[in-house]
């Protein structure tokens, strides 16, 4: 590591990421002859070629199962001159697998890829494994189940 720094951008928009931006910035210069910096993967391999190095190399998956059409959708995407876009993975945040159950660092798993979709005004090809909800910020209960009205009070309960 670098450097630990907070960031506020959920809470303060794009000033609230600035410090970790430029720490980012800082680290990638921070590159010499015996750790030099370099991308996990270059923009021109194909798509699947990218989930796969993203599954293999980052997550320690085995292998990676292209569920329904997304192979063919993937080379669609390469057809329309999308092919050179990153890679966004959709997949849980409880674990390094598409599986929320195995904790830690789980090795040896294949990957199904369910669905991937162009994000076009991001530049991005997000790819989702598993059952995963692209509903950002919801807890596993939301709120709004302890949110009612007080009939004989005239009032709103569970807000606070």
């Amino acid at each position: 590591a670098f450097a630990c720094i907070p960031a506020e951008h959920w809470a303060k928009g794009g000033a609230g990421a600035v410090d970790a931006a430029r720490a980012v910035i800082a680290a990638c210069g921070s590159a010499s002859p015996e750790k030099p910096f370099k991308l996990l993967y270059h923009d021109e391999l194909s798509l699947k070629d990218k989930i796969n190095k993203l599954c293999t190399d980052v997550y320690g998956a085995a292998g990676v199962e292209f569920l329904n059409d997304t192979e063919a959708k993937l080379k669609h995407f390469e057809s329309q001159g999308y092919g050179k876009f990153p890679i966004c993975m959709a997949k849980t945040q409880y674990s390094l697998s598409h599986d929320p159950s195995p904790k830690g660092a789980p090795t040896g798993f294949t990957v199904p890829i369910r669905d991937v979709k162009v994000f076009s005004g991001a530049r991005f090809v997000t790819v989702f494994l598993g059952k995963i909800s692209t509903m950002p910020g919801l807890p596993t209960r939301p709120a709004y189940y302890e949110i009612d009205v007080d009939l004989d009070q005239g009032t709103i309960v569970g807000l606070s």
